[in-house]
């Protein structure tokens, strides 16, 4: 009999807003490699932008690219203050790669929660998804909503009107799949550093970032059963978003050895003790300390994989906070 999965601690509602989520996208899961977004349309919780000012921050849609449905979802602090500048945040959320955007509520409100909390003005982005758009698609994506702000492209979006941004401290922030783009738009922005006029990336910030290989590693195998991530799930993930042909250890998916840039910014890496992922994500911060880069670990040894998106968790406060740090830290320097 196989051993019965860990039960970490999780609030009542956040349990629910989970099972829901988790339900909404297996049933949209489909076998033959495909995903039912009618159903997803249907049944997955979705925000409008909003440009009145909700608990301090405003909210607005700015379309880059109508082609291919690059857009994304601007937060702002309502209430600007005279001579202050502001950093900006730009995350890819989760899902697998296939899986939510920044219209679903629970990465709205995560946008909302940074935007107010560390005062800076944030840009989610809502990229292209597998199976339709495979690797790598989410990140040329990413290199392009990049491009577009260092040429001035939100300058005139209302809800910025009088917004000191700081194109000199921006910040790349994304978790699980959107931690794995993250790493990859860090680098292709590293490479080509001197051909950026505005944008400078002062760090990023891995929430428990997707990544992994053929291998199977010791917290796959001992929490799988937990909430949320399953190597079900994962396994389903890799194949529809890494070419044809390509296993895990596509250098997607397995970035373990590779060379680092040295315009790469600083990282932050989030681990959770009840995360399957974690060992991988333990080996790409060594990864970076090793390439000798300024990295620094931060773990919830009682937290799930994505409990940053549930304000219930007292971790996901917590997290918040730690980027509130970082982001003050790397800007100072």
């Amino acid at each position: 009999m196989p051993n019965k999965p860990p039960s970490p601690p999780i609030p009542w509602m956040a349990r629910i807003q989970i099972g829901f989520l988790m339900a909404a996208t297996d049933a949209a899961r489909r076998q033959d490699g495909t995903v039912n977004r009618f159903l997803l349309s249907i049944i997955e919780p979705k925000t409008s932008a909003n440009p009145k000012s909700i608990a301090g921050v405003r909210t607005s849609d700015v379309t880059i690219d109508p082609t291919r449905n690059l857009w994304v979802r601007i937060f702002a602090p309502s209430d600007p203050v005279k001579d202050e500048k502001l950093p900006l945040v730009i995350h890819f959320h989760g899902g697998g790669f296939s899986f939510f955007s920044a219209a679903t509520g629970p990465y709205d409100g995560l946008g909302r929660r940074v935007c107010h909390e560390i005062r800076a003005v944030v840009l989610s982005v809502n990229y292209r998804l597998a199976p339709e758009y495979k690797c790598p698609a989410p990140y040329d994506d990413g290199v392009d909503v990049l491009r577009f702000l260092d040429s001035g492209g939100i300058q005139s979006v209302e809800i910025l009107m009088g917004l000191d941004l700081d194109f000199g401290d921006c910040f790349l922030t994304g978790d699980s799949a959107g931690g794995n783009i993250i790493h990859h738009v860090a680098r292709r922005w590293a490479a080509s550093v001197d051909s950026w006029e505005k944008v400078r990336i002062k760090g990023i910030v891995a929430l428990q970032p997707y990544f992994g290989g053929e291998e199977r590693t010791e917290a796959e195998l001992r929490l799988e059963g937990v909430p949320v991530v399953s190597m079900k799930r994962t396994d389903w993930g890799w194949k529809v978003f890494l070419p044809e042909g390509a296993d895990r250890n596509h250098e997607a998916a397995h970035v373990f050895s590779d060379e680092i840039e040295e315009a790469f910014p600083a990282a932050m890496v989030v681990v959770s003790g009840y995360d399957p992922l974690q060992d991988w994500q333990k080996r790409y911060y060594k990864m970076l300390k090793a390439r000798g880069k300024d990295a620094r670990l931060v773990e919830y040894p009682d937290a799930i994989h994505g409990f940053y998106v549930f304000p219930d968790f007292v971790q996901s406060g917590q997290v918040i906070e730690e980027m509130k740090a970082f982001i003050k830290d790397q800007r100072s320097q």
